[in-house]
């Protein structure tokens, strides 16, 4: 088994709301000083799902991560995780992309990649949460795909899947080669091993930048965009207090209730 994982590098999701700026010009996050970034979480899940399934079955594990500036500390977890190859597309043009210039630039190196038979995502980036690009990198390359799949058993050629619904789950039996995106119902990530934190400091990624992958600068990140950010905001939670009163807390029962059925809350 030959599997491409897509992973991204983004600003820590625990950081505190207040922490993020919003530059109302440009629509854009600055990011919040002093809070490194890290890898996705959803993806971390995808990195799991793929190291499971090369324990049982043997093959290859190769992550691919697009973006600029992207630090080699964080973006190398998934090797220290136990992936067997990284690779970066990392470039200048490669910023500010929208969900389909990225899943065409990352379907174009998957395609130069060639040997694969599973292509496994996180079920959205916790930065942007559009959960589009691993549905868009199936379409582009017109592969079968499932999303949000908690578990995944792949025999003579095909990947049996349990995705998610609203009340459970139903089972879904695809052809490979196939792109899933995993929820984080699958089970916790491994931690990295001491021996893989160092094996994964000796290894150095794999860099492709657009013409590497057949791609005209004017095809991917701003230029490629296909979606316009109309505004981006943080929203403004206002709230009222009113206290209810009484003569005894049964009075101000009474009156509470006369005040949500005011309100029509009742």
């Amino acid at each position: 088994m030959n599997m491409v994982v897509c992973i991204k590098q983004v600003i820590d999701p625990e950081a505190p709301p207040a922490s993020f700026k919003i530059d109302p010009n440009t629509n854009t996050v600055a990011p919040p000083a002093g809070v490194p970034p890290v890898i996705d979480p959803y993806g971390e899940y995808a990195v799991e799902a793929a190291l499971r399934i090369k324990e049982t079955l043997g093959g290859k594990v190769t992550a691919i991560s697009l973006g600029t500036n992207q630090l080699r500390d964080v973006i190398k977890k998934p090797l220290s995780m136990g992936a067997d190859e990284l690779v970066l597309l990392e470039d200048e043009t490669f910023a500010d992309s929208d969900s389909w210039s990225t899943a065409y630039a990352i379907a174009m190196a998957v395609k130069k990649i060639g040997d694969y038979d599973l292509i496994l995502c996180g079920r959205e980036a916790s930065d942007w949460n559009s959960g589009q690009v691993g549905s868009g990198i199936a379409e582009i390359l017109g592969l079968p795909s499932v999303t949000l799949v908690k578990k995944i058993d792949i025999t003579d050629g095909k990947a049996r899947v349990e995705r998610l619904t609203a009340d459970g789950y139903e089972v879904i039996e695809l052809p490979l080669p196939a792109l899933v995106t995993i929820s984080n119902e699958l089970g916790e990530p491994r931690y990295p091993t001491i021996k893989g934190i160092m094996a994964a400091k000796k290894k150095e990624p794999v860099v492709w930048k657009p013409a590497d992958i057949g791609l005209d600068p004017a095809q991917v990140g701003m230029a490629g965009r296909r979606a316009k950010m109309l505004k981006l905001f943080q929203p403004v939670q206002e709230t009222t207090v009113e206290i209810v009163e009484g003569e005894s807390p049964e009075e101000a029962g009474a009156n509470l209730a006369l005040k949500l059925r005011e309100s029509k809350i009742l």
